[in-house]
Formats: structure tokens, C-alpha cells, sequence
């Protein structure tokens, strides 16, 4: 289960006392780590080459279901690109507000890690991506 990075507990935290509004953006990317990312958003291991790029997600309801209890899942399948070369084992997510770079939103680790290689077209299948705020 994935967890809000510090930028957008920040943000969100802002947003709700007054500090300033928070507008949240209309695509999200979804990067692959080999490695644990931090909250800080650092420490993400993304493969490079190999035809990967993030998955880039529109931000609505026909991509996330509705929150309850403190969380929410994909309501849509989050399809990568085919791999041309090894990617690594694949671990975790992370979830950014940018295609390259950007801020990192939320983060979490993959149920059964998957060893990417040549051929392979990693994805969330509905309900796989869970984000909580617990």
C-alpha cells in the first residue's frame, strides 16, 4: 500500500488550514524503482533504456475510484511500455506530477516484486495501486 510523499502532505496540509490552495494536477505519472524511495521522494532507482518511460495517468474518477476509510485504488489498468532490455526487479512505485523529474506525490511497494525484462509489459490491473493516508 502506497503513502503520500512529504511535498504533498505539505501541499495538502497548506491547502486545508489557509496557507495557500493546492490544485491538483490533471496527469500523474506513475514511475517503477528498483530500489525503496524515501518520503522525501528520494532514493528512486528508475530503469534506464529499455523503452521505459512512466505511465502517464489522467487525474480523475475513470482512473481512481472514490476514497473511503482514508484510501482509494486505480479504477483503471496503468499499462507501461513493452520492455526492449532488462529493467531490473521491479519493487516500487512512485507516483509524480511530472513525465521526468517533478515532484513525487506517493509512494509504495509492490505486493510480489517483478524481475522486467525484454518483451514484458508491466501493469496495474484495477485495484492493484493503493494510495492511503493511514
Amino acid at each position: 500500500m502506497g503513502s503520500f510523499c512529504d511535498y504533498l502532505e505539505d501541499e495538502l496540509l497548506d491547502h486545508v488550514f489557509g496557507a495557500s490552495a493546492y490544485s491538483a494536477p490533471a496527469t500523474v505519472y506513475i514511475a517503477l524503482s528498483t530500489t525503496e524511495p524515501t518520503d522525501a521522494g528520494g532514493n528512486v532507482t528508475e530503469p534506464a533504456g529499455g523503452n521505459y518511460a512512466r505511465c502517464a495517468v489522467t487525474n480523475d474518477k475513470d482512473s481512481w475510484t472514490d476514497s473511503s476509510g482514508g484510501a482509494l485504488s486505480n479504477e483503471a489498468e496503468f499499462e507501461f511500455n513493452t520492455a526492449s532490455g532488462d529493467w531490473g526487479t521491479i519493487a516500487y512505485f512512485v507516483i509524480y506530477d511530472a513525465l521526468t523529474s517533478g515532484n513525487a506525490l506517493a509512494w509504495g511497494a509492490i505486493t510480489t516484486p517483478k524481475a522486467v525484462g525484454t518483451g514484458d509489459t508491466p501493469k496495474f490491473n484495477i485495484g492493484d495501486l493503493d494510495i492511503s493516508l493511514t
